[in-house]
């Protein structure tokens, strides 16, 4: 009898070891507070590295999320502008930054693309971000994607990006996800500056407005992981990823084991999906945490492994 498939469905990839390395270097995850029994990824997140974790974990397909992140861009350019400029030079370079950033930007997006169809293991979902894009514009280069390069699904994040996830701006591309039949995979949880861009209840407003579309709740709502069931029971369409905060179950703001066991359990293990942040944490210790779980079956936590995943994000 055939093994279950396994399927990753939330990992980050970098173009060289150098990059990865600097990437998780300067991604402080404070939410949770101090624990010292992380287990850490050494790796650097370049897809040589993933085909191998992958193939000694049995994961059949990885799901890719990378995210463009244009806000510190914006920040040093404009703190780089000598300030002596006049205003209409000043608005004449800030337009021409960002037509530069919206060039970067969709190039960035038909890369992820292009590696995924050299790597048919792996699953590429696009990044969208209104404030570079707007939105019909973002709908129209999310079509292309998926048309034309092979996108499967949508990912977003509203701290990194600076909108919150029922964000008006962001009817368009949920409507796009709607019509093209995409999955939406979010970040969840809190933000430094308390404004709860993307805890839980924030996906309420975008869970309502498109019922058609699957949108996933990553990382359970983190360190806002307390708000995860009212929107699981209120949203039908609301799923759910596991990743990193199965890490995290031994900190002061995240569930322990059996909280986080009963929170999937009540959920319906079944929305549920495993996911490891590569390279942040390790594709075969996140499954191992998986099977760990207490409160789960054995059934359950097969589902959550893979078949979860190909069902969810339509794979």
């Amino acid at each position: 009898m055939a093994e279950p498939i396994r399927i990753d469905s939330h990992v980050h990839l970098f173009d060289t070891e150098a990059q990865g390395h600097f990437a998780k270097d300067a991604y402080d995850i404070w939410e949770y507070g101090d624990q010292d029994a992380v287990s850490f990824s050494a790796l650097s997140g370049t897809v040589a590295e993933i085909e191998t974790a992958m193939a000694e974990a049995g994961i059949a397909r990885s799901v890719v999320v990378n995210l463009f992140l244009a806000g510190e861009e914006r920040k040093a350019f404009a703190a780089a502008l000598p300030a002596g400029l006049g205003e209409a030079e000043r608005a004449t370079r800030l337009a021409d930054f960002e037509a530069g950033l919206a060039q970067g930007f969709t190039r960035y997006n038909r890369d992820a693309c292009r590696v995924a169809r050299a790597h048919p293991t792996l699953v590429p979902f696009v990044t969208m971000d209104v404030t570079i894009l707007a939105a019909e514009a973002g709908a129209a280069h999310l079509t292309d994607l998926v048309e034309n390069e092979g996108a499967r699904g949508v990912k977003l994040h509203g701290p990194s990006q600076g909108f919150f996830m029922g964000d008006e701006r962001l009817g368009p591309i949920y409507a796009a996800c709607r019509d093209l039949g995409l999955a939406v995979i979010g970040h969840s949880g809190p933000d430094r500056e308390a404004q709860g861009f993307a805890e839980p209840r924030a996906f309420g407003a975008a869970l309502a407005a498109f019922p058609e579309v699957n949108i996933v709740l990553a990382h359970m709502g983190g360190a806002t992981w307390d708000q995860a069931l009212e929107i699981a029971k209120s949203h039908e369409n609301a799923y759910f990823d596991c990743c990193e905060i199965i890490e995290w179950t031994r900190s002061p703001n995240g569930p322990s084991d059996e909280q986080l066991g009963q929170l999937i359990h009540e959920i319906g293990a079944d929305r549920v999906m495993m996911g490891s942040d590569y390279p942040w944490y390790d594709l075969d210790h996140t499954v191992e945490r998986v099977l760990e779980l207490p409160v789960l079956s054995a059934e359950e936590k097969a589902g959550m492994l893979g078949a979860n995943a190909a069902r969810i994000l339509g794979l």
